[in-house]
């Protein structure tokens, strides 16, 4: 058991991810969720980026939430949930300096449905915008707020994003 403790202990001190990393090529819009059994068309928020280490260390372990809420007229955000993503961004053996990650996508679950084609659905007078709020992890550390991006009223294609 001493052994295990003194590894632990061993280990290099906590970073602020929030300086450690920036979030670049970001893409945000609304994916073509499909055709619902009721024939209606479906379409979902959506954020795609990268993530750059602009520190002079490597980052590991590092988890990512992003919270969709629907904003109202007034521009202030629904206190309940449009939907959440969480991804494990940066796995144990880090992304070292200078170096930027693959492109992540993060959807919601649950957005709007209508009759009317994908694209007519963002301009229905229902429609309400939707923010993203980004929230990262590193390693056992508490969720910090990492931004916040609205989603454009635009229909994305998730080949877009692929590398």
């Amino acid at each position: 058991m001493l052994g295990v403790t003194s590894l632990g202990s061993g280990c290099s001190p906590s970073i602020d991810i929030t300086e450690a990393l920036v979030v670049t090529d970001i893409t945000t819009g609304w994916f073509d969720a499909g055709i619902l059994e009721d024939g209606k068309n479906k379409i979902v928020p959506g954020i795609s980026f990268k993530l750059h280490n602009v520190i002079e260390e490597n980052v590991s372990t590092v988890q990512l939430l992003g919270s969709f809420r629907l904003v109202m007229a007034d521009g202030t955000e629904d206190p309940e949930e449009l939907g959440s993503s969480t991804i494990s961004a940066i796995d144990f053996a880090g992304l070292e300096p200078g170096f930027t990650t693959p492109a992540f996508v993060m959807q919601s679950g649950l957005g709007f449905t209508g009759t009317q084609p994908r694209r007519e659905l963002m301009e229905h007078r229902l429609f309400q915008d939707v923010k993203i709020s980004l929230f990262a992890k590193h390693r056992s550390d508490p969720w910090v707020k990492f931004g916040e991006f609205m989603i454009d009223r635009s229909l994305l294609i998730r080949g877009n994003f692929e590398n």
